[in-house]
């Protein structure tokens, strides 16, 4: 205190000693209360003073108690508990009464909430906290400016984190069905949001410990712990302690990665090995250890660790849990398998191999199912849009090799020689780009103050672009404030970064206040429509939205997802300016360009900047990209062509070609689509039966309602998936009709042949080579003559029975909808027709959809029954 006052430490800001009302501030929210004090035209009012407190611990009590005298109210400003406001509590509990005044912050004086004391301040919290406290005291206070409130429909994607393609704790926080798992800190805390096995969570080195005070009042006789080797080092090992000393019946799942992900991929303290953690939990007790690893030879020796320490492949992982549970005791499970992006930062740098296969999906044989998605629990799959609806695929610039995905029960998928690639770039538009570069105007510049901001997807490059604009600024020696929520974003979470340029002194708050962005580059629409972004864009505010809207970590549990990107555009643009704004498929126009997806950012500014939206010059932009230092040539080049793009929006549509496919818009295109398939598939007559069969639907649905509408089209949707079965046959020719790198090796289950999974119940996947493959493919294919006769060999299996029994059934029941339709039981219809939608996939998966589907079937045949009924009595 004594310190802070002979320092001038604390300082006055304005107002008079007299004056009744006094503020104090503390830390940032000094700035969130001058820029409220601002808003609502305050500062330097007559009756208002405001010291701004430099040291918090301890404050200067002298200067406090000058600055209060003569006083009646003493406003503290300070974000999270009431620290500061305590001591000056404190400091005035002696002064004389008629020199105290009321002292408020977290409360008003008759206790009464007034300032948040969790989470952070903003000076809309702060403004609405002066309004009330100052027109309660007497003062004429204006009404504060109301901030923007988007209407968010039913539809909007939540961009929350999730783990990163290929990473351990997508395999080792999985569960076996009926158990549960808590969780602790580490990136393995993402469980919570992954399923609803993992519920509960503590604070570090707590890990399992609220289990011990649960379990006598539970009927569930066991818990997994997961433990991450860092926490496990710093003080997990505690936790462990407490629970040999409890006698709980729970197994901790120490996550073994190689290196603290969340801190910068470093090793955990120690840096124990395998051996040396199971010695160690021997030690204080455990006394059934397992050890799994996704690479056996990454397996210690048995003489290396602790007598009756069991070793498994990952593939085993679900029997030892399934074993542990029952164990009467603490058991563990340690985990061995390296972090995802501690293993890409190691082949960039060259201190590990860059992987020697990488994965591709057949989309024509995918199904769509989530299989894949669902064993892997990886990220690096994402939707694609194909004429035959949604498909799959591996995302080359995300996937880190880990190959669960492989395990999905699909034909689909092959190895290639080599680590993931993304497509090349058309090289053609490189030499083309001086000669449209040539002609630009010189940007204008747009106006000081300027707040922009930058909205994206964790490790998509847009914290990188906020940057390079700030660094830009500071080279024209302009005011810079920036701001980065990230968060988990580098677990594909949201990201945002808030960044103001302005002349010398011009800036207050390092967040863009509500309704004043003049500018958001939209690298994810999810991301800017989302709350707390959308509310900081004015109305004048311009938009540049990509398009390309990725799936979220949703997408892994339901393969229908709805991804509108149009819906996320429509909402942001009823807040924004939408006649200046620009929308564009970025992600496609980068990989286009440059082959580099994240390209799109610095594209973007290129396209800002041409458009005069940009406070600094494009010299220094370029500047800035060379001080950066990554992927220079390739941002350069990007940015030049985000300048053209802005100049000749046209090129957009050239230099992608034809637009991605989608299913044909009119129901004649459709019919006529799938028929050529089904002739493909089998022959002409096959294709006839199809078009009688939905033609029968379209003309019942056109006599009830008048025209065909969404009956129809389910049923010519519907008819083709029941009657385009991929059988043996057809998978065969669909490889066929693909081209493969040499050295491909196709994942299959093929009958007789894979022998059964003891531990999924499923027939093993196994590696056969494209020099065996391809040719048995080529002549497999001709096999589809042989459908449905004696001859057909794979018929017989209960799979393919199944299936032509479903087909018959369907034909059936569209049957019985023509024959009952009617006003009242459209929707009915419209589900049953909907049917084969519902079972996708392959094997065990595609069983399993069938047993959904006809439970669905039942209810809706009733509906359609019911209302036939009733429509007939009336």
């Amino acid at each position: 205190g004594p310190w802070a006052r002979a320092n001038g430490i604390d300082r006055d800001v304005f107002g008079a000693a007299d004056a009744p009302i006094g503020i104090v501030t503390v830390g940032r929210a000094h700035e969130d209360a001058m820029r409220a004090l601002a808003d609502l035209d305050l500062i330097g009012h007559s009756q208002l003073a405001l010291r701004k407190i430099g040291l918090s611990w301890p404050i200067d009590a002298e200067g406090i108690r000058d600055f209060a005298r003569g006083k009646k109210l003493l406003l503290v400003i300070e974000e999270k508990r009431s620290f500061v406001e305590n001591q000056v509590k404190d400091a005035l509990y002696n002064m004389p009464a008629d020199q105290r005044p009321g002292v408020v912050g977290k409360t008003d004086l008759a206790g009464a909430p007034l300032l948040p004391a969790v989470m952070e301040l903003s000076p809309e919290i702060v403004g609405g906290a002066m309004t009330r406290l100052f027109r309660d005291a007497g003062l004429n206070v204006a009404e504060p400016p109301a901030p923007p409130i988007p209407v968010r429909p039913a539809g909007l994607l939540r961009r929350a984190p999730a783990f990163c393609a290929g990473c351990p704790h997508g395999t080792s926080t999985k569960l076996p069905e009926g158990s549960f798992a808590s969780a602790g800190i580490g990136c393995h805390f993402m469980a919570l949001d992954d399923s609803d096995k993992t519920r509960t969570f503590s604070q570090m080195g707590g890990e399992g410990c609220t289990w011990i005070g649960i379990a006598p009042f539970t009927d569930t006789p066991h818990l997994f712990a997961n433990l991450g080797d860092g926490t496990y080092t710093h003080s997990g090992i505690l936790a462990v302690r407490q629970a040999v000393a409890a006698k709980a019946r729970i197994t901790y799942k120490l996550l073994y990665n190689d290196a603290v992900a969340m801190t910068g991929g470093q090793p955990a303290e120690g840096a124990y090995t395998v051996p040396q953690i199971a010695a160690q939990l021997a030690a204080e007790g455990v006394l059934r250890l397992a050890v799994v690893a996704d690479d056996a030879d990454r397996l210690p020796g048995a003489a290396e660790l602790p007598a009756g320490t069991t070793r498994h492949p990952r593939e085993e992982l679900d029997a030892v849990q399934r074993e542990l549970r029952e164990y009467a005791g603490v058991s563990a499970i340690i985990y061995d398998q390296v972090c995802a992006t501690e293993t890409r930062r190691r082949r960039k740098s060259g201190k590990v191999a860059e992987a020697s296969q990488s994965v591709i999906i057949n989309e024509a044989i995918c199904e769509n199912c989530g299989d894949c998605s669902k064993q892997s629990n990886c990220i690096a799959i994402e939707p694609v849009d194909t004429v035959f609806g949604r498909k799959r695929r591996i995302n080359p610039s995300s996937c880190n090799v880990d190959l669960s995905c492989l395990k999905g029960f699909c034909p689909s998928f092959v190895t290639i020689p080599g680590p993931p690639r993304a497509p090349g770039a058309d090289r053609s538009w490189q030499q083309r780009e001086a000669g449209f570069a040539a002609g630009l105007d010189v940007p204008a510049l747009a106006p000081l103050p300027w707040r922009g901001l930058f909205a994206g997807i964790g490790g998509g490059g847009v914290v990188t672009s906020g940057a390079i604009l700030a660094m830009a600024a500071q080279l024209e020696a302009h005011q810079v404030s920036t701001l980065d929520f990230a968060g988990l974003a580098q677990k594909n979470g949201a990201v945002v970064s808030h960044v103001q340029i302005a002349a010398a002194g011009g800036l207050d708050v390092v967040r863009i206040p509500l309704g004043s962005a003049n500018m958001m580059l939209a690298a994810d629409l999810a991301v800017a429509a989302s709350a707390g972004v959308l509310e900081r864009c004015g109305s004048a505010a311009t938009v540049i939205g990509n398009l390309d809207l990725a799936a979220t970590a949703s997408f892994k549990r339901d393969p229908r997802l709805v991804i509108d990107a149009g819906l996320h555009r429509r909402v942001i643009e009823r807040t924004t300016s939408a006649k200046d704004s620009i929308y564009l498929h970025g992600v496609r126009l980068a990989e286009r360009l440059f082959g580099n997806a994240q390209a799109m950012n610095t594209l973007y500014l290129g396209i800002a900047c041409q458009r005069g939206l940009l406070p600094v010059h494009e010299a220094a932009i370029l500047r800035a990209i060379e001080l950066n230092g990554a992927a220079v040539e390739t941002n350069l080049r990007a940015f030049k062509w985000g300048r053209i793009l802005a100049a000749r929006p046209e090129l957009a549509a050239e230099i992608l070609g034809d637009a991605e496919p989608a299913p044909p818009a009119t129901l004649e295109g459709l019919i006529d689509h799938r028929a050529k398939s089904l002739a493909g598939y089998q022959n002409a007559a096959y294709a006839r039966r199809y078009r009688i069969a939905v033609e029968a639907i379209v003309a019942r649905e056109t006599e009830v309602f008048g025209a065909p509408g969404k009956l129809s089209r389910a049923a010519a949707e519907g008819f083709y998936r029941a009657m385009a079965i991929k059988d043996e046959y057809e998978v065969a020719r669909l490889h066929t009709a693909a081209s493969y790198a040499p050295g491909a090796v196709f994942h299959l289950s093929p009958p007789v042949v894979a022998r059964m999974d003891r531990l999924t119940g499923r027939r093993k996947k196994i590696g056969i080579p494209g020099s065996i493959a391809l040719p048995l493919f080529r002549l497999l294919r001709h096999g589809r003559v042989l459908r449905g006769s004696v001859f057909d060999v794979f018929g017989y299996q209960a799979e393919r029975r199944a299936e032509l029994s479903f087909r018959g059934q369907y034909e059936a029941d569209m049957r019985l909808v023509a024959e009952r339709l009617a006003p009242g039981n459209l929707d009915a219809a419209v589900g049953l027709a909907e049917l084969p939608d519902v079972i996708r996939g392959f094997g065990p998966v595609k069983d399993a959809n069938r047993e959904i589907a006809m439970a669905s079937r039942e209810r809706l045949l009733a509906e359609l029954d019911q209302v036939s009924v009733l429509q007939a009595a009336e």
